[in-house]
């Protein structure tokens, strides 16, 4: 058997986690036919089909699923061996690849990277916006953004920008048209924009006055699966959404959203960043962690508005 290339092994992970050929070239910066090359001649090394092909998906063999479950462990240690070198390094340097949810990728992690990109001129980042919860250990990411009751017990997590809290909004003209909630229970007779999360359940909206807790099962014609569009329905007048502040507060300033409710909402808890506790992070991600301790979010408040396009 001719000898085989150890980053052939790296290709076929990165083909079966991305889902197919596309994906991966896309997440590793090359093309298509390049990692296609690269399998073909892995399968021709090792003289056995390792993924099975169609024009819709590819998944791997019976022996392709074998080599991965072994490939897993042997390819974390050797990033863990890589890692453990570029702590010589006296500059960061290398990819860090952080998933996030949409929101947390707009308010907080954005301005955070791109102010660390401008002190560490080095360190790439590659942000992936996801409000699904997955592993990131076995997605290959060196971080994630989510909240702290969905964090597995064997990460290590830092609080990422202040409190948050939801706001209540509709347009003025949805409030000439239909009036003004005055309290929760009221919006059971309004037009409600809802949202999906990605898992396929629907959205919930909970409300507090500091002494009363209430959850309304927001109706509505409109459903949708992002808080971009969530907000671009409320531009539009076609009901009352429930976002993050940060979504809504440039257009409550400008005029074109109304915020209601605003007695009842509650604060909610911090994004966190977290990253696994039993891997070494690299010179990179050491350097990403400390920026994140000592970050100025108050400073940076004033910047932190990213208008939504209706």
């Amino acid at each position: 058997m001719n000898p085989v290339r150890l980053d052939s092994f790296d290709v076929f992970v990165s083909i079966v986690r991305c889902g197919g050929f596309r994906a991966a070239a896309l997440e590793r910066g090359v093309s298509s036919s390049a990692l296609s090359q690269t399998m073909n001649a892995l399968e021709e090394t090792l003289g056995i089909r390792l993924l099975n092909r169609t024009t819709r998906s590819v998944s791997p063999t019976e022996a392709g699923q074998r080599l991965l479950e072994r490939l897993g462990p042997a390819l974390s240690d050797i990033r863990l061996a890589i890692a453990e070198v570029d702590e010589l390094r006296d500059v960061p340097s290398g990819t860090l690849r952080i998933n996030a949810p949409a929101p947390a990728v707009d308010h907080f992690l954005c301005p955070l990277a791109f102010d660390f990109m401008e002190a560490y001129g080095a360190v790439n980042i590659d942000i992936i916006s996801d409000a699904a919860v997955i592993d990131i250990v076995e997605q290959g990411f060196d971080a994630g953004v989510r909240f702290g009751n969905q964090l597995a017990q064997d990460m290590i997590a830092l609080p990422l920008g202040p409190a948050l809290r939801y706001a209540i909004v509709a347009s003025p003209g949805y409030i000439r048209k239909h009036g003004r909630p005055l309290l929760p229970h009221d919006l059971v007779r309004h037009d409600c924009i809802r949202r999906r999360f990605p898992g396929g359940t629907l959205a919930s909206w909970r409300f507090t006055d500091g002494k009363d807790e209430i959850e309304v099962t927001p109706t509505g014609r409109l459903l949708v699966s992002s808080a971009h569009n969530e907000l671009q329905a409320a531009l539009a007048g076609r009901g009352i959404a429930h976002v993050f502040d940060d979504y809504a507060k440039p257009h409550i300033r400008n005029g074109g959203l109304v915020e209601l409710l605003s007695d009842w909402s509650p604060a909610l808890p911090h994004w966190f960043l977290y990253y696994p506790s039993r891997r070494l992070p690299s010179a990179a991600m050491r350097a990403f962690l400390d920026y994140v301790r000592h970050y100025d979010w108050g400073a940076r408040a004033a910047d932190r508005q990213f208008s939504v396009l209706p």
